[in-house]
């Protein structure tokens, strides 16, 4: 089986596809990743082909980055998008079986799968990327990363997510289309998520709420295991007092004055803190109580640390509820709000606004997270977060 794994994002979008990746080399599958360079080095160190697409993306995660970008520079971007997947895809996928497409922005790799006659399916790493009465859509930047009101039914909010698909995408994917010699579709959003999409996802932090019009396979999410240690520096610090508070927002950026915030939050409640630099590359300066930290192996870290402050990717809200620890999540877009949400329902942490952030607010939230039944009610729940999600989607596919 030779297969393409293909995805445009941050690491959060890459890493599962990598897991899944191992998961299929170890049944002897032919495996190629589509993903951005920024993750070349990393992925070819594990023994997997690479086909870069795109630019470089670690830049995004400044907080410098904050122009405004106009309609027309938006338009740009979105024709530049197009032209680049259906060119970089469509060469990578020529000799592949099937194409599987990670996350929401899969707009060439359907129709070139179609074009080639082989499979494709869409995964999802959450299920508010994927049409339900039951939840809202994701909550994108372009719409001012505000969270959909609280209603029974958000089937009218899905029809107007919908439209904005068509708006954006459909002209130049029908574009695209009739130059592979494929008929014009009529629903973007449709085509790229499929009839029948999977849901990489653990079914306890994440479940499918049954809807009428979609059924889905979900495989539980596609953990990638790291074995590698702490470095010194981290492990000296982390035995040097009680449990510290973790701060990381990974390859995003991170709310303005977090780190002073937080310090003062955690300094209140008597905790130590270590920050995950990330790409916004966040600084602690020469404080005592605290620690900067690079690159870590999260799965070690987060069952040392008191709670874990974080963004809420799919991601880091699956590696701290497996790792048992309470979280404050600060969501910010996409969907993580929708994580945000779960964690306060499953009684594992707290959510709180990653806008106009308040000391005092935010000392009471990582109060109420370092709240002894916070912290059971994490134990218990991290003993059903599922391990095998990549295990099952790599012999599913092998059985294509």
């Amino acid at each position: 089986m030779r297969v393409l794994l293909s995805t445009i994002g941050s690491r959060g979008d890459v890493q599962p596809l990598v897991a899944l990746a191992l998961a299929l080399k170890q049944l002897r599958c032919d495996v190629r990743l589509c993903v951005p360079p920024d993750f070349r080095d990393w992925i070819e160190g594990l023994g997997l082909a690479v086909v870069p697409i795109g630019p470089a993306l670690r830049g995004t995660g400044k907080a410098s980055v904050t122009a405004t970008i106009t309609p027309e520079q938006r338009r740009a971007m979105i024709e530049g998008t197009v032209a680049t997947q259906f060119k970089t895809i469509g060469e990578a996928a020529r000799d592949r079986d099937v194409i599987i497409g990670a996350t929401a922005l899969q707009i060439a790799a359907p129709s070139i799968a179609e074009s080639l006659g082989i499979p494709y399916i869409f995964a999802a790493y959450c299920p508010a990327v994927l049409p339900s009465p039951h939840h809202p859509p994701p909550v994108l930047a372009a719409l001012g990363d505000t969270p959909a009101p609280t209603l029974s039914d958000y089937s009218a909010l899905w029809s107007d997510d919908s439209r904005r698909w068509n708006d954006a995408w459909l002209p130049l994917l029908n574009a695209q289309r009739a130059m592979l010699g494929l008929s014009p579709v009529v629903d973007v959003r449709g085509h790229v998520l499929t009839s029948r999409p999977w849901l990489a996802a653990d079914p306890t932090l994440a479940p499918w709420p049954e809807s009428p019009n979609m059924t889905l396979v979900q495989t539980g999410a596609w953990i990638l295991e790291d074995e590698r240690p702490l470095a010194p520096e981290l492990e000296a610090f982390l035995d040097d007092g009680d449990p510290p508070v973790y701060v990381g927002f990974g390859s995003i950026r991170a709310p303005e004055h977090l780190i002073r915030v937080m310090l003062e939050a955690a300094r209140a409640l008597g905790r130590r803190v270590v920050v995950l630099r990330g790409w916004a590359e966040l600084s602690v300066g020469d404080e005592p109580d605290c620690i900067a930290i690079g690159e870590v192996n999260m799965q070690k870290l987060f069952k040392r640390v008191a709670v874990v402050v974080h963004h809420g990717g799919a991601g880091t809200t699956t590696a701290a509820t497996r790792a048992g620890a309470p979280q404050v999540v600060m969501p910010q877009h996409y969907d993580q709000h929708y994580f945000a949400r779960r964690v306060e329902d499953l009684g594992i942490g707290a959510a709180h606004s990653s806008r106009g952030l308040d000391i005092d607010v935010v000392t009471r939230e990582l109060r109420r997270a370092l709240e002894p039944a916070v912290a059971m009610r994490a134990a218990s729940i991290a003993t059903t977060v599922r391990s095998d999600g990549a295990a099952i989607a790599a012999e599913t596919i092998q059985k294509l």
